[in-house]
């Protein structure tokens, strides 16, 4: 499942709000320099000159913010110029869907929606069928990956790099905590004829071994399921704050020229349904360790 591409969306269809999403981010993001900034919500709408009601509209997505303020609040925390450039242009956009359309150049990949969400996330359940997660990508595999694509430039390949190393460094955080990531692979997928499938290998089996991640796979003999039908997807669960959870579990599901991001509560427990086959029927994940290293050994080596 990769994020070099996210489809606009259509009001019509019972997916999650664009605007909302994007008004959801910027106040997280915002909430973050913030407190990264070591100032107290009050302070901040103090020297800001705004209600304390304002600031937490603000922060939690309820209400659009003007560049204008989002800059002057830039300028309070002492966030980068980069940073504030993607952040003023997230504003501006944030009223209209599509942003990342409008963006595209500006706004760096790491920022993509998806990306935002994925660092968000307390929990990352992924199933995939054709191609290692992004997050555990080594960055030959990675390049591989974007060479699939034949408009990709030489350049734009190493950003793509660059952005698979930047959101791996989500496994290893401090604080807030790394998420707790799940995933599911296709035993045939590591079968494929790719440079460096041998680290790659290498790599999940590392990643395996460490305490929040967990790598299992479904082997050739499986019968087929549900997840044939449903295809690669991604559920994201994030922290919860009191009972309720500040973003609902979302699931994330890309196709060739777009994706979609689901959270109404029967979209969500169809794929949590999905989830739970595959679960019972992958190896353990000590006998999809011991799978990998034969693959390797057998087909790559």
């Amino acid at each position: 499942m990769e994020v070099d591409h996210v489809a606009s969306h259509d009001h019509k269809e019972r997916r999650l709000g664009p605007i909302l999403l994007h008004r959801r981010q910027l106040g997280r993001l915002l909430r973050q320099t913030r407190e990264q900034a070591g100032i107290g919500l009050e302070a901040a709408a103090s020297d800001l000159e705004w209600s304390r009601a304002k600031m937490y509209r603000i922060e939690s997505g309820q209400t659009p913010v003007r560049a204008l303020d989002v800059d002057q609040m830039c300028r309070l925390y002492g966030v980068a110029s980069d940073m504030t450039e993607v952040l003023v242009s997230l504003a501006r956009e944030s009223k209209s869907k599509g942003w990342y359309h409008a963006y595209g150049e500006i706004i760096p990949r790491w920022f993509e929606l998806y990306v935002g969400l994925e660092s968000a996330a307390s929990r990352i359940r992924t199933y995939e069928h054709a191609l290692v997660p992004g997050l555990l990508q080594t960055p030959q595999y990675a390049a591989e990956v974007g060479r699939s694509r034949p408009e990709n430039s030489d350049e734009e390949v190493a950003k793509l790099v660059e952005l698979r190393i930047e959101r791996q460094r989500i496994l290893t955080r401090k604080r807030p905590a790394a998420p707790t990531v799940d995933v599911i692979l296709e035993e045939a997928l590591l079968h494929r004829t790719v440079p460096g499938m041998a680290d790659q290998i290498t790599r999940l089996i590392e990643a395996g071994d460490t305490p929040n991640v967990s790598i299992r796979l479904l082997p050739l003999g499986s019968r087929l399921s549900q997840a044939a039908v449903a295809g690669s997807f991604v559920i994201l669960d994030f922290p919860t704050s009191g009972a309720r959870s500040a973003e609902p579990t979302t699931v994330y599901s890309e196709g060739l020229s777009g994706a979609l991001y689901l959270d109404r509560i029967e979209e969500v427990k169809a794929y949590a349904a999905v989830w739970k086959t595959l679960t019972s029927e992958a190896l353990s994940e000590s006998k999809s360790r011991e799978l990998m290293q034969n693959i390797k050994e057998k087909h790559h080596d």
